[in-house]
């Protein structure tokens, strides 16, 4: 039977160096907040019931950022260290047995693959713990780690506490341990705060465990960058870029072209099928989900959407929390606010803004309309300059236009109001009742042309 890992994430701290108002782990990378970038990559080693975020700074704000359900949380009301952040869930966490897997809720580009080889180190021998390691051409700043001639670790020295001797190895600690859980809270109590930072280090285990007759070892990665806890905006910036540099190629490796990718944001959560093309300067955020042979035009910006298959958005069009089914055309500078459905072959143009508007198959709003609470039948059509007056001032109220209505330009809606379908309202009406099916609804005032009005005028104001 697989031994059990429990994963203990370390999210408690401030982060000052960050220079922010913010706990550190809220800071966002590559589309999502750090912590959340490590707490999917616990997801794939365990179930949820075994991970637990400990949180100190900001730790309600934590907490709402960590949105999987199972997901436990340990507070440490007061940061002692990192051996006293593990310790102070103790409680919770001495009696799951298996391994303990300790993370940093500050580094976002750990690899699922990465911390599987550590566990995997850790189940294939004797040790009581395996560290994460690299070799540095500069470890200043990370904890020395120190062998024997034959190669056990024997201790991690900090930076602050090291010889010059010891600051001279190259091996850095990265922060990042797999133990047998049972010998870690065997000893956890061994760890003292004799050290220039008055703290409970957790990489005193290391020391700990050897002296008394445990082996630890450390598994190297190659590239230390992998372990990188962000500390402040340069390096948060830097995250940023790999994640991203990331997610680009995991799509285009996957079929989609991005052209002048270097321009592109897309998100970690965001997803698109082969065959779809992404325009430059193109944001693709959130959960948007993008279907096959699809365009997405230059600069435009998705949040949250679902594009179907064969969809063309194009250029500056922004959609936000809608759905735009297969075959639809959007944009160019088009807005979908929130909460719109807009139908497969459906067409909106160019200034058009929906909100909370549900438009059927095949309709059409060509230009410069404002379709807000409404729900627009099958083909029909909305003329330029239409909008919908949806709001009185206290409440908002809802427009229905039947199947295969033609709404003049520049009609003014004033909701509630139903338009029945194939119905007619002529161009610069102003609709306040229900039209019935098939019929045509005028809303304006008769034309009236007064004969040399002008010539007179211009006459007054020559004598003026």
């Amino acid at each position: 039977m697989q031994t059990p890992v429990t994963v203990v994430i370390l999210a408690a701290g401030l982060g000052t160096r960050m220079k922010s108002r913010r706990a550190k782990v809220l800071h966002r990378a590559g589309g999502k907040a750090l912590v959340e970038h490590v707490v999917d990559t616990a997801l794939q080693l365990t179930p949820a019931e075994k991970i637990f975020v400990v949180v100190g700074h900001q730790a309600e704000e934590v907490r709402k950022a960590v949105a999987t359900p199972g997901i436990g949380f340990i507070e440490q009301k007061e940061q002692k260290g990192t051996g006293h952040a593990v310790a102070v869930g103790r409680a919770a966490l001495e009696g799951l047995g298996g391994y303990l897997l300790v993370l940093y809720g500050d580094s976002p580009l750990l690899r699922v693959e990465t911390l599987r080889r550590l566990i995997d180190a850790e189940a294939s021998g004797d040790a009581a713990c395996v560290l994460m390691s690299a070799v540095m051409e500069n470890p200043f700043g990370y904890g020395r780690v120190i062998r024997t001639a034959d190669g056990p670790v024997t201790a991690v020295v900090e930076q602050k506490a090291g010889t010059p001797e010891q600051l001279a190895v190259r091996e850095a600690n990265m922060g990042i341990y797999c133990f047998r859980a049972d010998l870690f809270w065997k000893h956890v109590d061994e760890l003292g705060t004799n050290n220039p930072a008055g703290e409970y280090y957790l990489t005193d285990m290391a020391e700990i465990l050897t002296r008394a007759g445990h082996r630890v070892e450390a598994m190297r990665i190659e590239d230390a960058r992998e372990a990188l806890g962000i500390n402040d905006r340069v390096e948060l910036a830097y995250a940023d870029r790999l994640l991203r540099e990331a997610k680009r190629r995991e799509l285009m490796v996957g079929g989609v072209t991005i052209e002048n990718p270097e321009t592109v944001t897309i998100d970690a959560g965001a997803r698109a099928g082969m065959d779809t093309v992404i325009g430059p300067f193109a944001q693709v955020l959130g959960k948007t989900t993008i279907g096959e042979n699809c365009r997405i035009g230059a600069c435009s910006i998705l949040q949250d959407a679902e594009i179907g298959d064969d969809v063309e958005i194009a250029p500056f069009t922004m959609v936000t929390r809608s759905v735009v089914e297969r075959g639809a055309s959007v944009g160019p500078f088009a807005r979908l606010r929130m909460d719109n459905r807009v139908g497969e072959g459906a067409h909106v143009g160019n200034f058009v803004e929906l909100k909370k508007t549900h438009m059927g198959p095949g309709a059409k709003a060509g230009h410069l309309a404002y379709l807000g609470d409404s729900r627009i039948g099958a083909k029909a059509n909305i003329g330029a300059g239409t909008i919908t007056c949806n709001y009185d001032g206290f409440d908002k109220h809802q427009t229905v236009i039947g199947k295969g209505a033609f709404i003049g330009s520049n009609a003014t809606l004033v909701a509630p109001v139903e338009i029945g379908d194939d119905a007619y309202t002529a161009a610069g009406s102003v609709i306040t009742d229900a039209v019935p099916k098939d019929a045509l609804a005028v809303g304006r005032a008769r034309q009236t042309v007064k004969e040399e009005w002008a010539k007179k005028r211009r006459a007054l104001r020559s004598r003026g």
